[in-house]
């Protein structure tokens, strides 16, 4: 297939990273997007110290995992929140990866609402420069009540114009919060793709519902074939948020996650 599957291992909120790799390896899953998002999916965190940086690759190493991403997100509107993002910049220069996934607000509940998009893209410029000097991409997913859509993400990314920023697609959050479907809005996005949230959708467009690939309303068979069609080849990041309920149990989420596998495998094939 044109695209590696990858774990989001905000998948395994409230269950630890040795669960989520437990359920990754059991998967056949070889890369992952380590969740950091402090107050909520705590899996790496930028006040770890070298010790427990080095704890966390060696315990991806003796899975035979890869991590190439990290969830970073914190509200960027505010200055505390810049300033947390950029230690997590840092915290993914010392794991190795290649993108940080970010959004544009409060990273649940985002009510704000922006006018004027001046400040905005001056912070972001300001946090790409400091990503810039670590190597890394910044990848604005698409979430939250400004930039649901990647096409609201693309026209931002255009008034930013740097090159180290780029576009996080969740194919489950242009619903929640976009309340479009993806199929369309995806076509028009590929080109500024770094990262891929493959999240499903079930059950009214503004209900939190987000099962198993596979097991909600969404056609990933014309996802695939999209992404497909327009060359774009990046990581199938697997995201299962179920419902404001939660899993049953983590063996509940393996199964989920590997449900999901077999689905991407199957209309890949």
């Amino acid at each position: 297939m044109n695209n590696p599957i990858c774990l989001n291992s905000n998948s395994y909120h409230g269950f630890t990273l040795e669960e989520a790799v437990t359920g990754a390896k059991r998967a056949g899953i070889k890369l992952i997007e380590l969740a950091g998002v402090i107050g909520w999916t705590e899996h790496v965190h930028n006040n770890y110290s070298d010790e427990q940086i080095t704890k966390v690759l060696k315990l991806l190493a003796d899975n035979d995992i890869k991590a190439i991403g990290m969830c970073g997100h914190t509200n960027i509107q505010t200055k505390e929140g810049q300033e947390t993002f950029k230690k997590n910049l840092h915290l993914a220069k010392k794991l190795g990866v290649d993108y940080v996934t970010l959004s544009t607000g409060e990273t649940h509940g985002d009510e704000s609402v922006i006018g004027d998009d001046t400040e905005l893209i001056s912070i972001i410029r300001d946090l790409a420069s400091v990503a810039k000097d670590l190597g890394l991409v910044m990848a604005i997913e698409t979430h939250g009540n400004n930039y649901a859509t990647g096409q609201s993400i693309i026209a931002l990314l255009k008034k930013v114009n740097m090159p180290n920023v780029r576009l996080n697609y969740d194919t489950g959050n242009v619903v929640f919060y976009g309340a479009i479907m993806p199929y369309e809005d995806l076509d028009a996005s590929t080109g500024s793709i770094t990262g891929i949230h493959l999240k499903e959708k079930a059950g009214a467009q503004n209900e939190w519902n987000f099962p198993a690939i596979g097991r909600g309303d969404l056609d990933f068979d014309r996802i695939l074939k999209t992404l497909k069609k327009n060359g774009c080849t990046a990581a199938l990041s697997i995201e299962i948020e179920f419902t404001p309920a939660g899993p049953n149990g983590v063996e509940d989420v393996h199964e989920s996650l590997a449900y999901s596998v077999d689905t991407i495998k199957r209309l890949s094939a």
